[in-house]
This record gives structure tokens, C-alpha cells and sequence, in this order.
């Protein structure tokens, strides 16, 4: 006879919860093939693959020309370069972002210049970035925060170069029609693991100028022009190439992103049906006014009432991945240590930073799997 616990006994133990993961690649037979090909070809580096993926990139977002680089790091640090950004000068952006963009400005000892973003969209506000231009102002760099298209038509009208930080936005649509990262300014993208296309680690940098795409290219390879030879540079360079084989990956990618985009769209409908009206709780704004999200992560503000560190520390008990996304960045210790930044000086950026939570979200995510994360949200925010 059964020794089991009778039916209804609260000491019985409860199901075990399956682990859903913060994010996962989109990877397959195509892609492991595309990349086998350049490993059998024994040219690694250098290759037909990285001219091919650019021009697939800038062919998808109707662009006329792009640069692949080592990551979105490396094209935001060209590209601030590419339109004139030196020692000394200021670049306006938002203080809500992956430390990348603001970190770019200080590679060429230019000073990112905050100002807060718009509590609706998160994106650098537009009222705010035209007071916080000076005359030392040389460039201003939106970013595209969770892939939501930030306002660059607006930004436009301020009479300044602008470098796009679109690493997030892959996907993304403006009002006008125009694809984030296609009206050709500089425009930095980003393929790391979880992004919407990924490449493992790399980049691609947009344009619409020959010339910026001639020096993007020099300055990417150590500074050596097409026609030099291997050892021969004519201006100060990197090493931020992407080599064949993340470009194969990248060209692999390229041809089934309609499919992960549309599957991305899918998993941020299943959330917000599943999360809605949880109190308190605010979810990712709406497309608005033509413009269209490319879906990156799904990110929800908390409840003012909940500490974030106990709310992630809840979910990851019972199963649930999840991270703090983003954090203020003039709120980091080295740029406070840098630059004197404190609290209170952008309130919009600290308290979504402050509330700001990463779920799992990912193209082959289930709608069980959704509906797991929106049920042990409710129950941790409801204790």
C-alpha cells in the first residue's frame, strides 16, 4: 500500500517549477552550416563574408552603405569619430542606456553630457537634450532605449551631428517609415547573444555617406586604407574587425529575422495580456504614431512599494531569471568619482532605473513558459 501523502495534505511538496532562462539565441542547422562552410574554406578573417553581410544589413534597412565591426561598442566609438568628436567636446545623451554609449564619448576624451528621458518612451527627451546643448556641443546621441524608436527627426532640427545608438533596435520603425538606423546618420548596431540578430559578439555601423564608410573601414583595420598592403597605415586605427565566420553567422540570421522579429512581437503580446493589471506595475509603452518597436527585451517598472533586489531574488528562487535593467548611469561610481554626477539630477532616468526589471524573453519562448513568469510575478508582488 501507497505511504504517499492523502489528497489535500499541505505538507505534500509542490511541482517543481521548469528554469526559463533570461534569454536564448535563435541558432539552427542554417546557421551551423553558413559557419562550417567558412571553416572548410580556411579563411577566417578578412573574407567574401564580411562585405556580403554588410551589404545584406544596409540592403534590409534601405541604407546605402555599412560597416561590420567587433561590437556596437567599436561602431558607436567609430561612428563619434567619423563625425568629428574630439578632445574636449560634449556629446549630449541619455543617462538611461548600457554604460557603452557614454563610455564611447570618453574613448576620444569627449564629455557625455546627460539629460533626462521622457517617462513615457524612455528615450532621451527632446526638450531636455536642447537645453543641455552648449557651444563645446559636437554631436548628440539618441538611443533607441529597448528598441523603441527614439525621435531622431526631432533631434534633426538641433543642427548637430548625430550618431544613433541603435544596438537595441534592430527592427525598429520610425513614424515616417524610415527602418531605425536607415536615414543616414552613423547608426551603431549590436549582435551580442541576446539581441534581436546575433553574430556571438560584433557590430554593424550605418551610413549614408561614402566617405564616413571609407574611413569606418580604415579606421576599423588599424587604419589601412583598400589599397595598402598588410603593413602599411596612413591614419591612427583599431583593431575592431568582425571576422568570416560571425559574419556567416550574421548572413544566416539576415535570412530568417522576419520570422525571429514577428516571434519577439509575439512573446511581448503574450506579456502584456498575461501581465496586465498587476497594480502599480508598468509594462512597455505602445507603439505610437506610426512609430514601431523592434523587440529587444521585455522590461517592467515595479511597484514603488516593492525593492527590486527582493523582487529578483523572489523569482530567481522560484525559477524565474530575471535582472536589473537598466541602472541610471551618472549614478555609477566612476561617473560620480569622474564627474561630481548625484542624485536627483535626472528624476525621470532614476526612478525608472531604480524600478526597472528584465524578464526572460527570447523568440522560442513558450506561451506556458510566459505564462509561468507572469504567474510568479503576481505571487512574488503579492506577498
Amino acid at each position: 500500500m501507497s505511504a504517499s501523502a492523502p489528497r489535500g495534505d499541505s505538507t505534500r511538496a509542490a511541482a517543481p517549477r521548469e528554469a526559463i532562462p533570461l534569454a536564448q539565441p535563435e541558432l539552427g542547422a542554417h546557421e551551423e552550416a553558413a559557419v562550417v562552410e567558412v571553416l572548410r574554406s580556411g579563411q577566417l578573417s578578412l573574407g567574401p563574408r564580411v562585405p556580403a553581410f554588410e551589404q545584406a544589413f544596409a540592403a534590409r534597412l534601405g541604407v546605402a552603405h555599412a560597416s561590420a565591426v567587433s561590437s556596437g561598442t567599436a561602431g558607436l566609438h567609430l561612428a563619434l569619430r567619423a563625425v568629428g568628436v574630439h578632445d574636449g567636446d560634449e556629446v549630449v545623451t541619455s543617462p538611461f542606456s548600457f554604460v557603452a554609449s557614454a563610455n564611447a564619448c570618453l574613448f576620444e576624451r569627449a564629455r557625455p553630457v546627460f539629460a533626462d528621458i521622457d517617462p513615457v518612451t524612455l528615450n532621451l527627451d527632446l526638450a531636455a537634450a536642447a537645453a543641455a546643448v552648449t557651444q563645446r556641443t559636437a554631436a548628440v546621441l539618441p538611443v533607441h532605449v529597448f528598441g523603441y524608436p527614439a525621435d531622431t527627426q526631432a533631434f534633426e532640427r538641433l543642427g548637430l551631428p548625430i550618431v544613433e545608438d541603435a544596438c537595441e533596435a534592430l527592427g525598429a520603425v520610425h513614424g515616417d517609415g524610415h527602418p531605425v538606423g536607415g536615414r543616414g546618420h552613423p547608426a551603431a548596431f549590436g549582435f551580442y547573444a541576446n539581441k534581436q540578430l546575433t553574430t556571438g559578439e560584433g557590430g554593424m555601423v550605418t551610413t549614408g555617406d561614402g566617405s564616413v564608410k571609407a574611413r569606418l573601414d580604415s579606421e576599423r583595420n588599424q587604419g589601412r586604407a583598400p589599397d595598402m598592403g598588410w603593413l602599411d597605415h596612413d591614419r591612427l586605427g583599431f583593431n575592431y574587425r568582425l571576422s568570416d565566420l560571425a559574419c556567416a553567422l550574421g548572413l544566416a540570421q539576415l535570412d530568417h529575422l522576419d520570422d525571429m522579429l514577428a516571434a519577439r512581437a509575439r512573446v511581448a503580446a503574450a506579456y502584456r495580456a498575461a501581465l496586465a493589471g498587476i497594480e502599480g506595475l508598468d509594462l512597455p509603452c505602445e507603439d505610437a504614431g506610426g512609430d514601431m518597436r523592434g523587440w529587444f527585451v521585455f522590461v517592467v517598472q515595479l511597484p514603488r512599494d516593492h525593492a527590486r533586489d527582493d523582487v529578483i531574488r523572489a523569482l530567481r528562487e522560484r525559477g524565474v531569471a530575471s535582472k536589473p535593467y537598466l541602472p541610471a548611469i551618472h549614478l555609477m561610481s566612476y561617473y560620480r568619482e569622474a564627474f561630481g554626477h548625484r542624485e536627483g539630477e535626472f528624476p525621470v532616468c532614476e526612478d525608472v532605473a531604480a524600478r526597472s526589471v528584465a524578464l526572460p524573453f527570447f523568440p522560442a519562448m513558450s506561451e506556458g513558459q510566459v505564462a509561468q513568469v507572469a504567474e510568479t510575478v503576481r505571487e512574488v508582488l503579492g506577498r
